[in-house]
């Protein structure tokens, strides 16, 4: 049999193709699935713990018809497609905690080989591909989003392909550069329809555009593909700009305070753990420097520059923005996922043995970190006073966003109100002008009325939340819930017409996230 040597140069080439081929066909499949199936068993010890306040909102949002879901989140705040695609998987897993969850688990292990990809398609290896899917199997923010019925997974998942697409177009030596250009397009707006801190991500790009035209030889065709893939994103988001305007308007974030410069400065540390946070530093930070070292610019100097920009304006302009009209939240950095594994990547690449001893330490710090907190204890309050109440009993929480979560647990039939009155949509809570309608309201005007409606025997629950520390409590909305929650429960006890029959939790030991106090009473005459 002749050997490679004796071949013709041509064929002795294609031999090898076709040979790494078969190998990439069979071994490449085979080390994501493992990765898939390690990831797998770290991301799911938690998911049937109870939801929690937002998640309950997803299901109540999603778990109606589909035309609906819009206008319900013109209340809401957010963009409709994780919410729509969440209606179509309930009819396929189900609403318990596991099904719902389940959509976010999905997007969540789907990352990790669209990370291969990413990482072999930004930096032109096979090691690098290897470096970004073991980065996103066991990143502990993504575990921990895989775990949540929310749609921060989601976004993660979506911001790769935006940020590949993004890198292919503007940054790298790309012959067939259109493609990669509208793929930005249309993957920028799927995003912004799953989320709004895309917005940011899309803002930090074209800053990244702008240096990256800066050090281009060819600025006139760079241009002209900008126009086109940011002006592409921008036309397919058009439809749904409307209501993003309506709602940064009228619902906005009241909850949330003004972010102190420690929340920014944390960012790192949120997004790669707090140890592994050195780690990266020490080891992609090696690899890093050599990239950058090379002048002029590399193709893979200007990817790793536009990661780097990227990386630190899209939490920054958010942060900024959020100085005068909060909007803050560790989970809303999802979208900045991709941007900051793909330059790790790139470091750990370029750091070879350094990189992989790096890699290796991070993946074993993650993998003890991955377990997310159950974050309410509605759904043991709930299974504890449930059985006591009949259908036309009266439920009254004073946080009103807790409504859809308490009716998820609680039994069918019963009435539900909050500070405002009487509510009819038990699966979403109208956030429009919140704060305005809630210092109009009083325990005299708003509940009176609710408790003298009610028949003799009727039982009354007071739903309210356990403040057990200021810090959560200071933001326009938290602060009025937290008074006027006094306010009802003392107008409450002071009516005789009432008596109390039971309290859960019966104890409670802080600190524990967002618990809620069920006090129970039945109406008497």
């Amino acid at each position: 049999m002749a050997t490679y040597a004796s071949r013709p140069p041509a064929v002795a080439a294609l031999a090898r193709r076709v040979r790494d081929f078969r190998h990439a066909w069979i071994a490449v499949p085979i080390g994501l699935a493992g990765l898939i199936a390690l990831s797998l068993t770290l991301r799911t010890s938690q998911l049937g713990i109870g939801f929690w306040i937002d998640e309950g909102l997803s299901v109540g949002i999603a778990d109606r018809a589909l035309t609906d879901i819009p206008a319900a989140l013109r209340k809401d705040g957010s963009p409709p497609l994780y919410y729509m695609l969440l209606h179509f998987w309930l009819g396929i897993a189900g609403d318990s905690e596991e099904g719902v969850r389940s959509f976010s688990l999905a997007c969540a292990l789907l990352a990790i080989p669209v990370a291969w990809w990413a990482g072999r398609t930004v930096w032109d290896t096979h090691k690098a591909g290897w470096i970004a899917a073991a980065l996103m199997a066991f990143n502990p923010f993504l575990s921990q989003y895989a775990q949540e019925a929310r749609m921060y997974a989601m976004v993660a998942l979506l911001a790769i392909p935006v940020t590949v697409c993004f890198l292919r177009a503007y940054a790298l030596d790309t012959e067939r550069r259109r493609p990669w250009v509208i793929g930005f397009a249309v993957s920028e707006a799927v995003a912004l329809y799953t989320h709004n801190w895309p917005i940011f991500f899309g803002a930090s790009a074209g800053v990244a555009f702008l240096v990256l035209l800066a050090l281009s030889d060819r600025r006139r065709e760079l241009l002209r593909d900008g126009v086109l893939g940011f002006g592409g994103a921008a036309l397919l988001y058009l439809p749904w700009v409307p209501t993003t305007l309506y709602q940064a308007q009228h619902t906005g974030a009241p909850w949330a305070d003004a972010p102190a410069f420690s929340s920014l400065l944390g960012v790192p540390g949120v997004i790669l753990g707090r140890l592994p946070e050195i780690v990266f530093l020490i080891c992609a930070g090696a690899g890093l420097i050599a990239i950058f070292r090379t002048r002029p610019l590399s193709a893979h100097g200007r990817a790793a520059l536009a990661l780097l920009i990227i990386a630190v304006l899209t939490p920054t302009l958010a942060w900024l923005l959020s100085q005068s009209s909060p909007a803050w939240a560790n989970r809303y950095l999802a979208v900045a996922i991709p941007p900051y594994l793909l330059l790790a990547t790139g470091g750990f690449t370029y750091a070879r043995r350094l990189g992989v001893f790096g890699l290796v330490l991070v993946v074993i710090m993650w993998a003890q970190d991955t377990a997310p907190v159950e974050k309410s204890n509605v759904r043991a309050v709930a299974h504890t006073i449930g059985p006591s109440l009949a259908p036309g009993d009266l439920v009254i929480s004073t946080q009103p966003e807790t409504i859809p979560l308490l009716n998820y647990y609680l039994p069918d039939g019963l009435r539900y109100a909050t500070l405002t009155g009487e509510e009819t949509d038990f699966g979403v809570w109208d956030w429009r002008d919140g704060v305005e309608r809630l210092e109009r309201t009083s325990a005299e005007e708003n509940l009176a009325p609710l408790i003298a409606s009610l028949e003799p025997g009727t039982r009354v629950v007071l739903v309210e939340p356990i403040v057990w520390t200021l810090n959560r409590w200071r933001a326009p909305w938290t602060k009025l819930i937290r008074i006027r929650s006094k306010e009802w429960a003392q107008a409450l006890s002071n009516d005789p017409t009432v008596p109390i029959t039971s309290i859960q939790p019966t104890n409670f030991t802080p600190p524990r996230p967002n618990p809620v106090r069920a006090t129970v009473m039945v109406k008497t005459r």
